[in-house]
C-alpha cells in the first residue's frame, strides 16, 4: 500500500490531498488547505512548512507529489508562487520523503483526459475517481489530482520508465 500527499502549492492558498493506492484502487484518506495568512513573505512561507510537517506527521504519507509551478504572465507572481512551492518541497524532504513533480498539464490529463482541463472538471473527476459525496475546494481537488497523478504514473508507460524502458512511436525500447 501507498500513501500519497498531494500538493498544489499557493502562497496564500496550499491545496493538500492524502490517498491510499492498493494496486489499482485509490482510496479517499484526506484533504484540506493550508491558510497562509501574515503581513510578509517569510511568515506566510513559514506557516506552510509548519502546517504541512503536521499534515505530514498526523497523516504519515509515504511518498509526495507536488505540481511544478507554471511561467505566469507576471514574472513576479511566478518567483513567489515557486517560493511557495519551495516552502512545499523542504517540509517533505525535511520528513525524510520521495518528491515527484509533475507539470499542470500532466495532471489534468491523467484526471480528466485533458491537458487544457478547467478547475470544475478537475474537481468533478476528483469527486467521482474517489467516490466523493461532494465537489472538494478548488485547491485542494488540485492536490488531490496531483496524488491521483502520481498513482497512475506507477502503472502502465510509468512503470515502464521507472524500469529502464521507454515508448517512442509506439515502440517498446530499452535504455
Amino acid at each position: 500500500m501507498r500513501r500519497i500527499l498531494g500538493i498544489d502549492p499557493g502562497l496564500r492558498v496550499t491545496g493538500f490531498g492524502i490517498l491510499e493506492a492498493r494496486g489499482s484502487e485509490l482510496c479517499y484518506v484526506n484533504s484540506g488547505c493550508i491558510r497562509a495568512t501574515g503581513s510578509s513573505l517569510p511568515i506566510r512561507l513559514g506557516v506552510i512548512v509548519r502546517d504541512l510537517a503536521f499534515v505530514i506527521a498526523e497523516e504519515r504519507p509515504t511518498e509526495v507529489a507536488v505540481e511544478k509551478v507554471f511561467v505566469n504572465v507576471n514574472p513576479n507572481t511566478t518567483l513567489l508562487l515557486g517560493q511557495a512551492r519551495g516552502a512545499a518541497i523542504a517540509a517533505a524532504v525535511l520528513a525524510g520523503l520521495p518528491v515527484t513533480e509533475y507539470t499542470a498539464g500532466q495532471v489534468k490529463q491523467a484526471v480528466v483526459g485533458a491537458g487544457r482541463a478547467q478547475k470544475p472538471q478537475v474537481q468533478e473527476m476528483v469527486r467521482r475517481l474517489l467516490a466523493l459525496p461532494g465537489i472538494p475546494a478548488a485547491d485542494a481537488a488540485d492536490a488531490l489530482a496531483a496524488a491521483i497523478c502520481h498513482a497512475h504514473a506507477a502503472t502502465g508507460i510509468g512503470a515502464l520508465a521507472r524500469n529502464g524502458y521507454r515508448v517512442r512511436s509506439g515502440r517498446l525500447l530499452v535504455t
